[in-house]
């Protein structure tokens, strides 16, 4: 196992998926410091917010996951038009400003060039790099989408899901069990509130209160955040005991039953699955060097061929 958390993988190569081709080299004549103007944006956020890394990682995952990486979760519902980002599953997701911003920036040092879809995608790989996570080079060359609506958002994995749900979920965008549970390791970041997980403890099924699956002193703690009936709306709990920083921590609390989600859980409880989770908690280089593959395979669904560069990431042109 590596002794560091800041192990490089470049991914040098030009991907052709979905109709369009993408390059790594792809600014580098027509915007060569937009990574730069990115980075800064977002570490700047990051530093204010330390909840911004997570928001903007969940972001890239929710974006790619519905209608390929176009965008389309950035953009505003209209009086005609419920968008993804209030959809049920979005209505939690943040950050939106920080990726308004790293635009106004690219449109003053290079206009309609840096598609809002790139934006994400090298962002989610930033917040990943500067939270101790691998480094990876985000091919580029997405364009934006016109399309956003919320009830797609219905497709997105659910915590409750099964490993066989993941799996098939995961199938239909061209990604297998491997990248399931690498990508599932974006969770080493972030915190979820009790909505998402309160079933696993109270009166989960006829014959008993707690989710077997769960490791019982961990659930009575969680108990005692999420009680119920619960008040506190805003109460939880972070996915990893190290939620600041990008490491196999993730893994190694499923091994110990402590996943907060059922569909966490899952992937220590199916066979196809179980033995990915314990190789990465064993060795977290093999986690790091699998999540930057995956993060490749992620950006490449549902690329777009014709689209436009939006001037602003929560409009049309």
């Amino acid at each position: 196992m590596a002794s560091s958390s800041s192990a490089i993988f470049l991914l040098l190569i030009t991907i052709p998926f979905a109709n369009a081709v993408l390059d790594v080299h792809y600014y580098d004549q027509t915007c060569p410091q937009a990574e730069d103007i990115i980075y800064q944006t977002v570490r700047n956020a990051s530093n204010y917010d330390p909840k911004v890394p997570a928001r903007l990682l969940r972001m890239f995952f929710h974006d790619c996951f519905i209608r390929g990486c176009d965008a389309s979760i950035l953009l505003d519902s209209t009086e005609e038009n419920k968008a993804e980002k209030d959809g049920p599953p979005n209505v939690s997701v943040r950050s939106f400003y920080v990726i308004d911003e790293a635009k106004a920036k690219l449109e003053m040092a290079c206009p309609r060039t840096v598609s809002c879809a790139d934006i994400i995608a090298i962002a989610a790989r930033d917040v990943v790099t500067m939270s101790g996570g691998p480094f990876w080079e985000v091919i580029k060359g997405r364009k934006d989408g016109r399309i956003s609506r919320a009830n797609e958002t219905i497709n997105l994995p659910a915590p409750s899901s099964n490993a066989t749900k993941l799996i098939q979920d995961f199938a239909k965008r061209g990604l297998g069990v491997k990248d399931l549970v690498a990508l599932s390791g974006g969770h080493t970041l972030g915190f979820s509130h009790c909505s998402s997980f309160e079933s696993r403890l109270h009166n989960f099924s006829a014959a008993r209160d707690i989710d077997p699956s769960m490791n019982i002193e961990f659930a009575e703690r969680l108990k005692k955040k999420c009680p119920k009936p619960n008040k506190d709306k805003n109460a939880g709990q972070f996915l990893d005991f190290t939620a600041s920083t990008f490491d196999n921590d993730y893994y190694k609390r499923l091994v110990s039953g402590q996943g907060v989600f059922a569909s966490d859980q899952a992937l220590y409880v199916d066979y196809r699955t179980k033995w990915i989770v314990e190789s990465f908690a064993r060795d977290m280089s093999l986690f790091f060097k699998e999540f930057a593959t995956s993060m490749v395979k992620l950006g490449n669904v549902g690329v777009l061929e014709e689209g436009e560069v939006r001037l602003k990431c929560r409009v049309v042109n």
